[in-house]
């Protein structure tokens, strides 16, 4: 499968690579392009200088990644895109999103008939070798269609559709309040133990 993954920090970049190593082709861009061309030097993704440029190494219909910070950024790579996608074309963003946004999202697109997928993330630094977990909303049939990618992305088992838009970011949401609280729980732990006498 073909697919344009933009944003390459340290989650997309590896994410991209991950696919690229699973068979997929990956059409990528960032805003300082030496990472794209690292990308389609080291492992050969298709670069892009322009999100025109990315549009026209999709093939119909297309399927773009967003791993960009979330908040206005996403927004406004979203806004470009749907001038730029067709209808049946799906946008998908697997940063840090409120479920909120993504349901205000999700609607606007949905007067252009672009498909939109929220995919919270998990994965870190160890994601490209032992895979990414991934919490998947928005239409059942846009996560059909996408299910191959979410299979590369993820270890066994380690995908789940959630329900409709927000449902990704929303469950989340739910794993980084886990995981932060037993962070805390830890620390303190820790700082009891180091005074302790």
């Amino acid at each position: 499968m073909r697919l344009a993954m933009i944003g390459l920090g340290r989650m997309g970049m590896n994410m991209a690579r991950r696919l690229l190593r699973g068979g997929h082709e990956i059409v990528a861009y960032n805003r300082s392009p030496e990472k794209t061309r690292r990308l389609a030097d080291e492992d050969g993704a298709v670069a892009a200088v322009s999100l025109d440029e990315v549009v026209e190494h999709l093939p119909a219909p297309r399927i773009v990644w967003l791993m960009l910070p979330a908040g206005a950024l996403v927004d406004q790579h979203i806004s470009q895109f749907s001038e730029l996608l067709d209808e049946g074309d799906i946008l998908i963003d697997g940063g840090n999103t409120l479920y909120k946004d993504d349901i205000r999202r999700s609607e606007a697109l949905l007067e252009k008939r672009i498909g939109y997928v929220d995919v919270g993330t998990s994965g870190g630094i160890w994601g490209l070798t032992e895979g990414y977990c991934l919490m998947i909303g928005g239409e059942k049939k846009h996560f059909d269609r996408l299910e191959p990618v979410f299979q590369t992305l993820a270890p066994a088992e380690g995908y789940l559709y959630c329900g409709p838009s927000g449902a990704g970011h929303f469950v989340k949401m739910v794993h980084n309040g886990i995981e932060y609280g037993l962070m805390q729980a830890y620390g303190e732990g820790f700082e009891i133990l180091e005074a302790s006498p």
